[in-house]
């Protein structure tokens, strides 16, 4: 495994999340009327559902086992592995359905619903990263 790549992948999903949270109005309201904030938000969150997404194939790559094929079963994979638990694949696995609506279907976010998830779930990717390190594949900085 390229411990270096999955560093960077690591660094470049806590800079989504440091942004995001950076950016994270008062409330769904206000998330909804400022498209700049949107726009900061929904990009840095698209990214940290790839990069984890991409992490994770890493991860399953190196272990041997079969590709998945969803980006989403991904997770579902990491937790057969043991690597994540049930609930956060699960959690994760619909971030990955959030992530498909707002590359392909912009229009139909529900801003309210992406206020939720940026100020209750971004800890799911804390703990990702987290169960990734301990993993022992990427060094993990920092």
């Amino acid at each position: 495994m390229d411990h270096d790549l999955c560093d960077a992948k690591i660094d470049s999903i806590r800079r989504c999340l440091e942004r995001i949270t950076a950016h994270t109005p008062p409330d769904a309201e206000a998330l909804a009327a400022d498209y700049d904030k949107q726009d900061i938000v929904s990009v840095n969150l698209q990214r940290a559902i790839q990069l984890s997404v991409d992490l994770a194939a890493h991860l399953i790559a190196e272990r041997g086992s079969q590709a998945p094929l969803t980006m989403a079963e991904t997770f579902n994979v990491l937790a057969d592995l043991a690597v994540i638990d049930r609930e956060l694949a699960e959690r994760l696995r619909r971030a990955v359905g959030f992530r498909n609506i707002s590359v392909h279907e912009y229009e139909r976010i529900d801003w309210h619903r992406v206020y939720e998830l940026i100020t209750t779930r971004l800890e799911d990717f804390r703990t990702f990263v987290a169960a990734v390190v301990r993993a022992g594949e990427p060094r993990g900085r920092g």
